[in-house]
């Protein structure tokens, strides 16, 4: 139905020219409020009341009368109706709606999505630091991120996923120290074990796996351990290793692949740090005050100035972000996104200014950011509690294995990013109309299973004979399959990947009301054909837009 949209807004667009020139580029359509006043909805003639100094309804009245005589319009409409003030409802054909079919049918895995733009993006999300496994914090970002890559390269972009990880810094020694204690017996507890380290088991694990002078691998590094209890510098190497090493399990057990990991370290060991203050300072963008350098923020809207390089002469943490996403911009990425959690939200307006500051064309607003809040996770009616520090959080790897990989993305996509979010781990692994994933996957799996049942070649029904899918549920089926691209677009601009997620639910109870309101294999073949090539298009349909959110499309459940 994109094709006949597409006729009637440019018909739209040339009546809109003619009435007030520079109009047409305005063209658009609406969704009804109530399903029963139409299938589009056009309010150009109160737009343009006021700039024609006319009665918006007597300017709806002429608008109504000349797209009735356009073209386009006689072809694909069957009433155009006046109401309120000027509101224009358009009532499609059968025929416009059921052009839907054959667009999904011939573009496949491609329905929805426009052609390349030539443009490059880069998602920064996850960035763990490598001082645990990923909790369920991480795994709503992994799921974010992730989907917001598929979502922009459906929109013709060139994505790269990117995993910063702090590997320099307070942290790291923290952990460091900790792996030492343990090797040396100590245990969370100890009169002498330091009030700042991690208390949680998997630091045993690491201690005896170095004593073991074992060596680790993860996707971007590996570590032989030396067994040495005085050798910090190598427990720190190991236990960074081996803990990415677990994040990488993590994230293969979510299907998820990054494109590069960027270490906060080589910033430091490649001059980037340097080079950026340096270029700040020469920028006059700096001053130094208390034996500590500032950088002028407040001249790019932050609340106050910040402090860049401390009395001790250490870095503030958001220096070395400045010079990470001055690399991201060098690199040719044009639109960046960061996820992150909502505790982020202060460093956001610092690294704006510094990246402004320092002079190389990096346009206010970059780079864009989608906060997160954290989950609350529910299990047999209680809270597990989250504690990183105490060892005791529910890891995204937990989550995967009380439930399912498919669950979790689902679950953790279906609200916006900022809201706060429960997941229930017992409706996750409900095979009912009440666990939304199960919901719409089952959808899928019964029209596998009405296809397979026909046992005809689904190539066949491209060139179906549509005329029969004329009824009502057929044509509030049809409609919602054309809401898909649209849909996807806007879930991109808006960063909003639970919008998909609501449009799945949408689509899955169609066309199961579909499925009760009529039976698909009838003893017609006109109309069992046009049947099942609805049906395979909502198929395909259901699976561009899960594959979108990382989860699977089965066959059979």
């Amino acid at each position: 139905m994109q094709s006949v949209k597409t006729e009637l807004l440019a018909a739209l667009a040339a009546e809109l020219e003619r009435l007030w020139p520079g109009s047409g580029s305005k063209a658009a359509f609406e969704s009804p409020r109530q399903a029963a006043h139409g299938d589009f909805a056009c309010t150009a003639a109160m737009q343009l009341a006021k700039p024609l100094k006319a009665n918006p309804r007597a300017l709806g009245e002429q608008l109504q009368q000349a797209l009735q005589a356009a073209p386009a319009f006689q072809r694909w409409v069957s009433a155009i109706e006046l109401a309120g003030p000027g509101f224009l409802n358009i009532r499609l054909q059968p025929a416009a709606k059921q052009q839907v079919v054959r667009e999904v049918l011939s573009q496949g895995a491609r329905y929805g999505s426009r052609p390349a733009r030539g443009e490059k993006m880069l998602v920064e999300f996850v960035s763990a630091n490598p001082t645990g496994p990923l909790h369920v914090g991480h795994g709503r970002q992994a799921a974010l991120g992730d989907a917001i890559c598929h979502l922009f390269t459906s929109q013709g972009w060139q994505v790269q996923r990117e995993f910063y990880y702090n590997d320099a810094g307070v942290q790291i020694d923290t952990l460091a120290t900790s792996v030492q204690c343990r090797a040396r017996g100590l245990k969370p507890g100890d009169a002498d074990w330091p009030e700042a380290a991690y208390n949680g088991d998997y630091i045993q694990d690491i201690a005896d796996d170095f004593l073991a002078r074992r060596t680790v691998h993860a996707d971007d590094r590996q570590f032989t351990a030396s067994g040495s209890v005085d050798d910090l510098d190598g427990m720190r190497q190991f236990a960074v290793a081996y803990l990415r090493h677990e994040q990488d399990k993590d994230l293969q057990a979510f299907r998820l692949k990054f494109d590069r990991y960027y270490l906060e370290s080589s910033l430091y060991a490649e001059g980037r740090v340097e080079a950026t203050v340096q270029r700040l300072i020469d920028a006059g963008k700096t001053y130094e005050e208390g034996g500590a350098l500032w950088l002028r923020s407040t001249d790019y809207g932050d609340d106050k100035d910040r402090v860049m390089r401390k009395s001790d002469g250490g870095y503030t943490y958001f220096v070395p972000d400045v010079a990470y996403h001055i690399t991201k911009w060098e690199r040719g990425f044009r639109k960046a996104i960061n996820i992150q959690g909502t505790d982020h939200h202060g460093t956001i307006a610092r690294v704006r200014a510094g990246l402004q500051a320092a002079g190389v064309g990096i346009p206010a607003g970059y780079p864009d950011y989608v906060l997160h809040t954290m989950v609350r996770v529910v299990r047999g009616g209680q809270e597990v509690k989250i504690s990183k520090r105490a060892g005791s959080y529910v890891t995204l790897r937990d989550l995967i294995d009380w439930t399912s990989a498919d669950a979790v993305r689902f679950f953790l996509l279906s609200r916006k990013p900022d809201t706060e979010y429960t997941f229930d781990v017992d409706l996750a692994v409900q095979q009912n109309n009440d666990n939304p994933v199960y919901y719409v996957q089952y959808a899928h799996a019964r029209i596998c299973s009405v296809l397979q049942a026909w046992g005809g070649d689904a190539a066949t029904l491209a060139d179906a004979d549509l005329t029969p899918l004329d009824t009502p549920a057929a044509q509030a089926l049809m409609l919602q399959l054309a809401r898909y691209p649209d849909m996807l677009s806007a879930a991109a601009q808006d960063f909003a990947p639970h919008d998909v997620t609501f449009y799945l639910r949408e689509l899955a109870a169609a066309y199961h009301s579909y499925y009760d309101a009529e039976r698909i294999l009838v003893d017609d073949p006109a109309v069992k054909t046009a049947r099942l090539a609805l049906v395979a298009a909502t198929a395909q349909v259901l699976h561009n837009g899960l594959t979108v959110l990382g989860v699977t499309a089965p066959t059979r459940m």
